[in-house]
Parts: structure tokens; sequence; C-alpha cells
């Protein structure tokens, strides 16, 4: 599945696309298997309450652990540059400063969850009978999130070398981990949360001990105590490419935060248990399309660069074509087996009853989302950081997070589920318009003849 990087502006558009998406596919369904059977194991071993206490605390965990992947994009791609450049010091200063940003901030935030883990855990949402399980789950986890972050960052770095087969198993390796040991943690010996917990936090060590162990044995990246020093110019580089990924998952941190708390108001705890069980649904069916958007990047990138335009819009028609074609399929399945799909996940009526309605809304207007997501992944594609950044946060900031605030205020619980379909409506229409604009002045030029 190896290619070079010639090959992105020659070979034929669909067997790149599949070569480029089908890694990117295994990695993103691995990783979301993982969550996906640890929310089943936790559902049906403790309870739809800890399906709620966990959706409460991952996103905290998450939103800290992603500084890891912020500067292992960021960095990663300084780091790229420099490889390709011949400069080797400066890739491997590149990759120290990575290493210490990531240390030094993710373990910041760890200090805080720690001395603020209640007025956390309350901000995101833990209220009522959520409080107490949530608190368990939480205080174990949040120790291992540095090792998390460290993955996180490190994971790009494998990528940026060209090693997508060691990347791959590094995301592997915890989903595995993590569901061996929460069937002795939670079914075996019987310890709850808190085993849940224990966990996914040994998951997160293993696949430190990974990526530590590439990047000893494995990597050309083989650091000296020199290149252990903030090196000012390369960290401002860093932060800079690094502020489009975390500004997007920062938004999704308050999303999380304004869901939870709206989900409680109108339906009570077995409300966010709902949403957790149709979260973790939203990673899981859609990662073949999100692996067409990862894939997509580098091939329409490089032909950008190389100012092939004709095969740039040639990739954005046959990844928005293949992935439309998937996310119906997708939705199709959803529509018809919502219910099985739910009782999978809990023997909890009032779980049962809710959620396969809430999940068919929610996924109400997927076979348009491909425009929205390679229409975003273009503009990253092409170094156009304003609009990509606009267009990235366009469905959850500008506009699910403002309905999911006003449509319950008239519609109840209702509101907060159709607001995910209005929100792939608008965010599909305005990403549209300016996808078909630069396609309609800016791809019109090419310099191999094709349009």
């Amino acid at each position: 599945m190896a290619i070079s990087a010639e090959e992105l502006g020659t070979e034929d558009i669909k067997k790149l696309l599949m070569k480029q998406a089908l890694p990117a596919s295994i990695g993103i369904l691995f990783m979301s298997v993982n969550i996906l059977i640890d929310t089943i194991f936790v559902g049906q071993w403790i309870g739809s309450l800890a399906i709620a206490a966990v959706t409460v605390v991952l996103p905290i965990t998450f939103l800290i652990s992603s500084l890891g992947m912020a500067i292992g994009v960021g960095g990663g791609s300084v780091l790229s540059r420099a490889l390709g450049a011949k400069d080797r010091e400066k890739a491997k200063t590149t990759f120290a400063n990575q290493i210490m940003m990531t240390f030094i901030l993710a373990s910041l935030f760890v200090l805080l969850g720690i001395f603020f883990s209640t007025e956390m855990l309350l901000l995101f949402g833990a209220k009522g009978a959520i409080i107490a399980p949530a608190a368990e789950f939480f205080s174990p986890i949040i120790l291992s999130v540095p090792f998390l972050a460290l993955c996180m960052m490190g994971n790009n770095i494998i990528r940026a070398e060209g090693k997508a087969k060691f990347a791959m198993v590094a995301m592997i390796i915890p989903a595995f981990v993590n569901i061996i040991l929460d069937i002795i943690f939670i079914k075996t010996m019987g310890l709850g949360m808190f085993g849940a917990a224990l966990a996914t936090s040994i998951s997160y060590f293993m696949c430190f001990l990974f990526v530590l162990w590439f990047f000893v044995y494995k990597s050309e990246l083989k650091l000296k105590a020199r290149h252990f020093k903030l090196h000012l110019p390369i960290l401002k580089e860093i932060t800079e490419l690094s502020f489009v990924t975390f500004s997007r998952q920062g938004v999704i941190a308050v999303l999380a935060i304004i869901l939870n708390h709206t989900l409680y108001s109108y339906g009570g705890e077995h409300s966010i248990a709902v949403y957790g069980i149709i979260s973790r649904m939203l990673m899981f069916a859609l990662f073949p399309i999100l692996g067409i958007t990862q894939g997509f990047i580098p091939i329409a990138g490089y032909n950008y660069g190389a100012q092939n335009f004709g095969r740039v819009k040639e990739s954005i028609q046959i990844s928005i074509k293949y992935a439309a074609l998937l996310a119906s399929l997708i939705f199709v399945v959803i529509l018809y087996y919502a219910t099985p799909i739910v009782t999978i996940f809990t023997t909890d009526p009032k779980v049962i009853a809710e959620t396969p309605n809430a999940l068919r809304w929610v996924f109400a207007a997927s076979p348009i989302i491909a425009i929205q997501l390679i229409g975003a992944a273009y503009f990253q594609a092409a170094g156009k950081a304003k609009k990509a950044l606009m267009l990235t946060l366009s469905k959850q900031g500008f506009f699910l997070i403002p309905l999911v605030l006003i449509l319950p205020n008239f519609f109840g619980i209702f509101g907060v589920w159709v607001a995910f379909p209005i929100a792939d409506v608008l965010s599909t229409i305005l990403t549209g318009y300016f996808l078909k604009k630069e396609m309609n002045t800016k791809l019109i030029k090419t310099t191999d003849g094709i349009l």
C-alpha cells in the first residue's frame, strides 16, 4: 500500500484514494471499535448511568490529550518539511520541542483536573445520580492523560516519517488492551467504574510504551540532549499550525458541556446516556467517510502544490461521490436497525425507548455530509487556513451550539436531536458555496491538460 510522493501526481485518482483511505479507515475503525465496545461493556455490566458518566468524563480527557494531537499535527508539518529539505537537525529539534510542549501542557492541565475535579465534572454536565460514577471514573483516568497526549503527538510524527503501519499498530494496541482488561476488571473482578477507568488508563500506557519503543529502536529521529532545548522560532511555528486542530477540539468540548447540561435539564440522566450511545455510533458508523477524508488530503495537497488543478478537481468529485454513497448506505442501516443497535448497549427501558428515534434524527442528514467534510479538507490541503478553520468549525461552532441552545425551548428534548441534521444541512450549504466557487475559479487552471 506504500506509495511515493511522485505517484500522488500521476497515478489514477481512484486507486490513489483507495491506497490512502484504507489505512486511515482501519486506524479510525479500531479507535472507534474500542470506544464502542467499552461503552457496551459499561452499559451492560454496570448500567446506563455508567454510560452517562463516561459521556461526561471523556470530553475532559480528550480535550486535554488533544493538546498532543494538535502539537503532533502542527509539529508534524514543520518536521516533514525539514526532512524534505534534508535538515535533520531542525527535524530532531522540532520533535524534541514537541515532546516538551506536550508533556508540560498536558501535565499542567492534569494538575488542574486533580485539584478542581469536582468543579470540572460539574462544568461538563455531571449532575444528580451521574456525579458519583463520574467521579469514580475520573480520578484514575486523569492521571493517564499525559501518556495519551504523548501517544497522539507521537502517532503524527510516526506518520510524518512515512511509517504508516507502525502508526496503525499504535492505534490498535490500546483497543485490544482495553477490551481484554474491561472483561477482567469489570466482568470478572467486579470493580465497576474504577475497573473501567483502570482498563482505559493501562491501555493508554501500553500505547505510550509502543510509541516509545518505536522512537528508540525504529525511528530515524535519534535525539540527543542538545535537542531538548526550547527553540522559540520552532515553538512559534508549531503553535501557529496547531491552532486549527486545537480550536476544533475546543469547540467540541464546549458543545459537550452545552449538550450535557441541556440534556439533563430536559430529559434527566437517561438522556445523557442516550447521547452517549449516539456519539459512539457517530464515530463508529462514519469511520469509512472519515477515512476517505483523511486519504483525500495528501492527494489534493500534493496536486494543488504542483498546480495540477484538474487532478485536484477530480479528487474532490470522486471523494465526495464515494463518501456520499457510503454515508447513504450507513443511514439506511441506522434507519431500519436503530432499535437492535441500541439494545446492544443497554437493557434500561427508558434509554431503549428514547434512543432509536434520536439516533435516526441525528443521522438524518448523513447522506450529504460528504460535501462538508471533503470541502473543509480541501481548504486545509490547499493551505487556506482561514477558510479551513471556518468551515471545520461551522457545524459545531456556528450552527449546532446555537441550535441546541434555542430549539429545546420550543420543542423540548426533540429540539436537541433535530438540531444535528439542521446543522449538517446549514454547514453543507455553506461549505458547498465556497467549494463550488473555488472549483469554478481557482481549479479551472491546470498544467496537465485535465479539467
